[in-house]
């Protein structure tokens, strides 16, 4: 008589393989929806959050399954992998988070000036859902800032007005910052002593030709509040908004340029468009945002 011996069922490891794959297919569709659709910042973290969550039951029950493979060779072992593959994304993603979350300071908003931050063109609004926060930026919160992010500072650039505003025009787009707001580009139009005089411009000549003309005096820029803290008549404000290339995750940045002798000052300011915390994300792109700029207007150190 042949006795056969039958492999015991694990009902874990199956389960867990469901689990992940919902888990999986929830967190893909999300992700979709929030870069590419309609889908805001609040509901797409509500539903990674839950993505997370079964991705963590599943790997729980894949553990099951795995321990009962080991000890009688339940049959599970390959729905107990699939359920790790397919739980990896979404916990990585919390994961990561998470470490950022702990690692960087609380804070959403950041500025190369923490004494007098360039004030916004048009105030971001957002929908804030359950992803509430303190609308007002305290000094508690700018001391966070430079002891997290000390080397993030403004830039000096020894070049015109007009000429660090075409590349700060080239660095936006090269970021993909898209543009909604600007005040004072008239300020940063070349010099007048720097453009040819037509003949007919200035005083007349044709009877004295020992007089030399003398170009109007540049109007008083349209626009520019200097009662605003932060802002002077003579300074250029790009206002826009940058999202995360994987994710999309939004953010409002504001550009401020001030001519000061003759050099240019650049002044960066970044802000998450949801939550209290932006998980270090706005100092990164300030910093890739001011490298570049170094990088384009290295040409025109010491003019």
């Amino acid at each position: 008589m042949v006795v056969r011996y039958e492999r015991p069922y694990s009902y874990a490891a199956h389960w867990g393989r469901r689990l992940a794959r919902i888990g999986f297919l929830v967190f893909i569709l999300s992700l979709a929806a929030h870069r590419f659709g309609p889908l805001t910042t609040p509901h797409f973290l509500a539903l990674a959050f839950a993505a997370a969550a079964w991705a963590a039951v599943s790997v729980l029950l894949a553990a099951v399954g795995l321990a009962r493979l080991w000890q009688v060779a339940a049959v599970g072992g390959k729905a107990s992998v699939s359920a790790l593959i397919y739980a990896a994304l979404p916990l990585a993603f919390f994961g990561y988070g998470a470490a950022q979350y702990l690692m960087r300071p609380a804070i959403y908003d950041i500025s190369t000036d923490t004494v007098m931050p360039p004030p916004w063109i048009e105030a971001p609004q957002a929908e804030e859902n359950w992803l509430k926060r303190n609308p007002i930026v305290t000094p508690e919160d700018r001391e966070a800032q430079i002891v997290a992010y000390p080397g993030l500072t403004g830039r000096r650039y020894e070049g015109a007005l007009d000429r660090v505003f075409q590349g700060v025009r080239k660095v936006i787009d090269e970021t993909r910052i898209s543009p909604t707001a600007e005040l004072g580009v008239e300020n940063a139009r070349a010099d007048l002593e720097d453009l040819a005089v037509r003949p007919d411009a200035g005083v007349d000549t044709s009877t004295d030709p020992q007089v030399i003309p003398v170009p109007a005096v540049r109007p008083a820029p349209l626009g520019v509040d200097g009662g605003v803290p932060g802002r002077r008549p003579g300074d250029v404000v790009l206002q826009g908004e940058w999202r995360t290339l994987a994710v999309g995750f939004r953010f409002d940045v504001l550009v401020r340029l001030r001519e000061e002798a003759e050099t240019t000052f650049v002044d960066l300011r970044v802000a998450s468009r949801y939550g209290p915390h932006d998980l270090g994300m706005g100092a990164a792109f300030a910093e890739e945002f001011l490298r570049a700029l170094d990088a384009e207007l290295l040409g025109i150190a010491g003019d």
